[in-house]
């Protein structure tokens, strides 16, 4: 816990002001506000581009106790918006670390708030529903804030990929490999990029606007759709961009928003979840394997179950056995699928790698 006496307040858009201590910048961040009940990995949920312009609640007591290492990095930067903890540690102790969350905070402008009781504000957030907020160490009046609440735009509807995504085409891997995929960037994370450069893949990342004519010019022998943060429906572009690719008839594997996208383009409409899925617990069955995976989630947004259901092309592969949501789908007629959580989990289960692999003898095979 930091020693700080500077207080900073937590109003909900529901009306719930709290008040805690000030950690990180001095400042005010405001987003929709959200949960994750992974015990480790902070550093790589801080960096996940799929959590920009959320502020995250860390349902673990103690958070930043190990300290900070560049290695841990999934993306360039810090992309959530605003952190909340019970206990937010500048002292660390692993030896590898190079700096103090606290630093780290600063150094990457993030207004942080302590001293708040994460676990009941997580089952807050069960009941009610995902919603906005403001955390501020520098607003103290309560009507001041709520003004600056009422400001804030709804996650539904709001496009963000394009901000997170690359601005430049940029590779990764071996030039001299067997393999090459395309990456559609929309926020994807680096061990996704590491995951399939270590199978034996030459990659070429491209921005999330990029026109199907320049991204299939790479001539790959498969395509990878992103995860990233945002509504999936309010991305067009996106939509028509794996419409297009699909016509390629090249093997396809979308993750998290790609999974999404990949259901869109198959007129399988996407929803706003209740309060979404973060965290590094979550039970998927595998209906092709008829085994359980423990995985790790990063969503607030949904596939319609239903019209999954109805529609004849499209075969269900993996169920949430939480809630019974979509986990995974694939195409009948193309060698096309996705998964709706994170297979390349870092830290977090491995159960799920298989993916990747199932991806690459699918592009040899092809």
């Amino acid at each position: 816990m930091f020693n700080t006496q500077q207080s900073a307040f937590l109003l909900l858009q529901d009306g719930t002001f709290l008040q805690g201590k000030a950690f990180g910048k001095i400042g005010t961040a405001t987003g929709e506000i959200c949960f994750n009940t992974g015990m480790t990995g902070y550093q790589e949920v801080f960096t996940d581009p799929s959590y920009y312009g959320q502020v995250l609640i860390m349902n673990n007591v103690h958070i930043g106790n190990y300290g900070i290492n560049n290695l841990d990095q999934e993306s360039s930067s810090v992309k959530i918006r605003g952190l909340i903890g019970r206990n937010l540690e500048e002292k660390f102790s692993r030896y590898k670390a190079s700096d103090s969350l606290d630093a780290y905070l600063k150094n990457n402008n993030i207004v942080a708030i302590e001293g708040i009781d994460t676990r009941s504000l997580v089952a807050h957030i069960r009941n009610s529903g995902a919603m906005n907020c403001i955390i501020s160490s520098e607003i103290t009046d309560k009507k001041t804030l709520q003004d600056e609440l009422d400001k804030v735009p709804d996650m539904d509807g709001l496009e963000l990929a394009s901000v997170v995504s690359t601005k430049e085409i940029y590779e990764a891997g071996d030039a001299n490999a067997a393999l090459k995929i395309a990456v559609v960037d929309y926020g994807v994370k680096k061990h996704i990029l590491t995951s399939l450069a270590n199978r034996g893949a030459y990659i070429k990342i491209f921005p999330a606007k990029t026109s199907v004519k320049e991204i299939t010019a790479f001539n790959p022998d498969g395509y990878f759709i992103s995860n990233g943060p945002g509504d999936p429906a309010a991305m067009p572009y996106a939509i028509d961009t794996v419409k297009e690719l699909l016509k390629e008839n090249k093997p396809l594997f979308g993750i998290c928003l790609g999974h999404q996208l990949l259901a869109l383009a198959n007129d399988i409409p996407t929803f706003k979840m209740h309060h979404g899925h973060r965290g590094l617990n979550h039970p998927v069955k595998n209906f092709i394997t008829n085994r359980c995976e423990i995985t790790t989630q990063n969503h607030g947004f949904g596939v319609n179950s239903e019209a999954v259901k109805n529609n004849t092309e499209i075969e269900i592969t993996h169920l949430n056995l939480n809630d019974e949501s979509i986990e995974g789908i694939r195409m009948k007629n193309k060698p096309a699928f996705s998964v709706q959580y994170h297979p390349e989990s870092t830290p977090g289960p491995h159960d799920s790698r298989y993916l990747f692999d199932e991806f690459i003898q699918m592009m040899r095979s092809k």
